[in-house]
């Protein structure tokens, strides 16, 4: 569809002008004489952008602007004036103008300027389009529920987000935080700035600090180019540190400065960079039990910890089970294009009995299989997981052999994790890949690393 410009400019001549010169490059334009006409037309009919003369008998292109960003905000003003004054033209700007033009016009200025307003206009859309459906996905809607206990986590990231100081989020694994940090973001004052996502367990050691803070371009071998970190990239936004009990002594003086301070140093860099970030950390070890042992620094846990939440298991919140377990099957029979679904009452007894040690994902996982393989309309089998919750099967997985290495150890006990998952996934490595909370790329190198030779039903 042709852009759709509004022409406002008491002068015939240049109406005319600019009507011919933008419809011969495809765009439908209405012309009017002053601000009152202008408004009129803008009740009539949506425009895509409006042009105006600064000063007009009848009103002048400031008051104009001024009504047009109150009652039309995503439409565009370019301004024209006829004086040359560069003041007028920066006036407008400050007002907010998209561009300003300044009499006589020449065809290809109009035509750039009026281009590129265009063209801002609909990044602008694409954005907002975007903005919307991230939080459509990760928004507070998604927290779903309604236990005392998530009625009062409710309340809680209701509060917090009203503020910018620094969150630490507490849980287990599978209990939601990522969308607890979502959430906490997009319903906060930094909603329009980024949200940037670390997972400090998926970039080795080494890499951590030029992922975080950066590097110069030959401050190190093979950096090739200057990157910017994570930090630079949060500015104006948050920045999600997942897992930040696994970073070590180094790394922790060095975030510590960032948190005090709001200032780093890029890897050979000479100056620092100043950076306005609100941080979200998360975890599912005991932090406090970590500072007891020393490995985690108690100063940095003061400045984590500015608010505290701490996110329940599925099991402290076993009232929710039947509401998500229906949600994620009305959602995954859409996502699959299954037929709708319904779980039978004595299914539904299982998995409000069960324990749950991989929390909602885990349920999700479970009911993700379901939706793919069930033929009936209802689910009237399910599998459930090994509890590994079991106190003797679980000492017995974790049991160091006598002459087993450490090493040889957490190879054996990864492995057998890895084959659980894939058996509980029905062979789908994505599937697998998401319960263990990898991606499925370091997955398949796990599984070629642990000689795990793919059978259904069966690994081995």
């Amino acid at each position: 569809m042709a852009p759709r410009i509004l022409v406002v400019d008491d002068d015939r001549a240049v109406r005319t002008v600019v009507r011919v010169t933008l419809s011969r490059v495809g765009m439908d334009v209405t012309t009017v004489t002053c601000p009152a006409e202008a408004i009129g037309a803008l009740k009539n009919a949506p425009f895509d952008l409006v042009i105006t003369d600064a000063k007009m008998p009848g009103g002048t292109g400031h008051e104009l602007l001024e009504e047009v960003r109150t009652a039309w905000p995503s439409t565009p003003v370019v301004m024209m004036t006829g004086f040359g004054s560069v003041e007028e033209a920066v006036a407008a700007m400050k007002c907010g103008a998209a561009d300003y033009l300044i009499k006589p016009v020449s065809r290809d200025e109009l035509i750039l300027v009026i281009q590129r307003a265009l063209e801002n206009r609909e990044l602008k859309e694409q954005v907002s389009i975007l903005r919307r459906q991230v939080n459509d996905r990760f928004g507070f809607q998604n927290i779903i529920g309604n236990s005392p206990r998530i009625r009062q986590l409710f309340s809680e990231v209701t509060a917090i987000s009203e503020t910018s100081a620094n969150v630490l989020l507490q849980g287990a694994t599978g209990t939601g935080k990522e969308l607890i940090a979502h959430a906490i973001h997009y319903r906060s004052q930094r909603a329009d700035g980024p949200f940037i996502r670390v997972n400090c367990t998926a970039i080795p050691e080494a890499l951590l600090e030029s992922e975080l803070f950066g590097h110069e371009r030959g401050s190190f071998t093979g950096a090739i180019r200057q990157h910017k970190g994570r930090f630079s990239l949060a500015n104006g936004g948050t920045i999600l540190l997942d897992e930040i009990g696994e970073i070590d002594a180094t790394m922790q003086t060095k975030l510590l400065r960032v948190l005090e301070s709001g200032e780093f140093t890029p890897i050979g860099a000479s100056q620092s960079v100043s950076v306005d970030v609100r941080v979200i950390a998360a975890t599912n070890r005991d932090l406090q039990e970590e500072m007891r042992l020393g490995r985690f620094r108690e100063d940095l846990y003061y400045r984590l910890n500015v608010l505290l939440v701490e996110l329940p298991t599925l099991t402290q919140r076993a009232d929710d089970i039947p509401t998500l377990a229906n949600h994620f099957l009305s959602m995954l029979a859409t996502e699959y294009d299954r037929p709708a679904r319904t779980i039978a009452p004595s299914v539904m007894d299982q998995l409000t009995a069960y324990s749950w040690p991989g929390n909602v994902r885990q349920l999700r996982h479970v009911i993700e299989r379901a939706v793919v393989l069930t033929t009936t309309a209802e689910i009237t089998t399910i599998k459930l997981p090994k509890d590994t919750t079991d106190s003797a099967s679980l000492t017995e997985s974790l049991w160091r052999n006598e002459d087993e290495t450490l090493t040889d150890a957490v190879n054996r006990f990864e492995r057998a994790t890895i084959i659980e998952a894939l058996q509980e996934a029905n062979g789908i490595q994505a599937a697998a890949a998401r319960i263990l909370g990898i991606s499925r790329s370091n997955l398949n190198y796990k599984i070629s690393r642990h000689d795990i030779v793919a059978e259904k039903p069966n690994y081995s």
